[in-house]
């Protein structure tokens, strides 16, 4: 998933970090009961702050959707990059009531639609959770109300405060068991043949070991194959969920589970999980992670984007 504000923080100074990620934890704790309003306002005024200094990500995000929506007009494009910023923080500041607030809080806020009833089958299934802000929240009402048994796989952060909170976060409800990233292929595939849910996020470049360039909005990306590769191993099915950010919280639809997914070709199956999601960015660009480097990985012989 995407750093928080006090993760970019421990990269540039990592004894500040360390400080600076108590001090969230703290604060996340501390605000928890405020009202819903309260918070958004207060993400508001966070994402519009950050907006004209945090420089290098603002320059992320715009040349993404330059990439990316190359008929918009350079207007359009900075609007909804501001606008991004603003709903990454409204969704960080949420994870406060998400991982700390009362459980009818989230029985509140957070709406289930679509083919619920999918994920309180039996056999396992890997869940394709893109890069949209709601996905903790998305993924904390799921496993609230729908799943007992899941698994997801993290990176640590370098931070241990921020490291354990999230972690703790992400396992508040049902039986979640993180997985490393480093740990591989196998404890994965365990998990899934034991009969976990996998709560998964592959849309983000993890560099070139193991990815393959797929198209993205017509821009190849490198990709790593994991939907497809997991779902085959797994024997699991492929049930889309999309979190999307409302006045009143959350709303997680369900879709039905991918027909005849995956194939025997790695390439194809991976390119349509890109193009799908390009239909569920169209319909709410603002609320999509545009400040991740999503092109750093170039082709080779193609000049760097950033």
């Amino acid at each position: 998933m995407g750093e928080s504000p006090c993760a970019q923080a421990a990269k540039a100074d990592p004894a500040r970090g360390r400080w600076t990620g108590r001090l969230v934890v703290r604060l996340m704790r501390l605000i928890a009961p405020l009202p819903l309003p309260v918070l958004r306002g207060a993400g508001w005024l966070l994402g519009s702050l950050c907006w004209p200094l945090a420089r290098g990500r603002r320059h992320v995000a715009l040349v993404n959707l330059r990439l990316c929506f190359p008929q918009w007009s350079e207007k359009r494009r900075r609007q909804v990059a501001r606008q991004s910023f603003i709903c990454f923080f409204q969704a960080f500041l949420d994870r406060a009531w998400v991982w700390h607030g009362a459980p009818r809080l989230l029985l509140e806020r957070v709406r289930i639609t679509g083919q619920a009833d999918e994920l309180r089958r039996p056999e396992a299934a890997v869940l394709f959770a893109p890069h949209f802000y709601g996905m903790d929240a998305g993924g904390s009402a799921i496993m609230q109300r729908l799943i007992q048994r899941g698994c997801t796989i993290y990176t640590i952060q370098r931070d241990a405060a921020l490291d354990a909170w999230m972690r703790q976060g992400r396992q508040r409800f049902g039986d979640v068991q993180p997985l490393n990233r480093e740990d591989g292929v196998k404890p994965v595939i365990k998990a899934l043949r034991g009969g976990r849910y996998l709560y998964l996020l592959p849309d983000m470049n993890f560099g070139p070991q193991e990815s393959i360039f797929v198209p993205f909005y017509g821009v190849p990306a490198a990709t790593v194959p994991s939907l497809p590769r997991f779902a085959r191993l797994g024997r699991a099915r492929v049930i889309p969920v999309i979190t999307r950010m409302t006045a009143a919280g959350y709303e997680v639809q369900v879709h039905a589970p991918w027909q005849g997914y995956p194939t025997n070709d790695v390439q194809a199956d991976t390119a349509l999980m890109n193009e799908r999601l390009q239909e569920w960015i169209n319909a709410m660009p603002e609320q999509y992670y545009w400040v991740h480097k999503r092109f750093k990985t170039r082709p080779e012989g193609e000049p760097p984007v950033y």
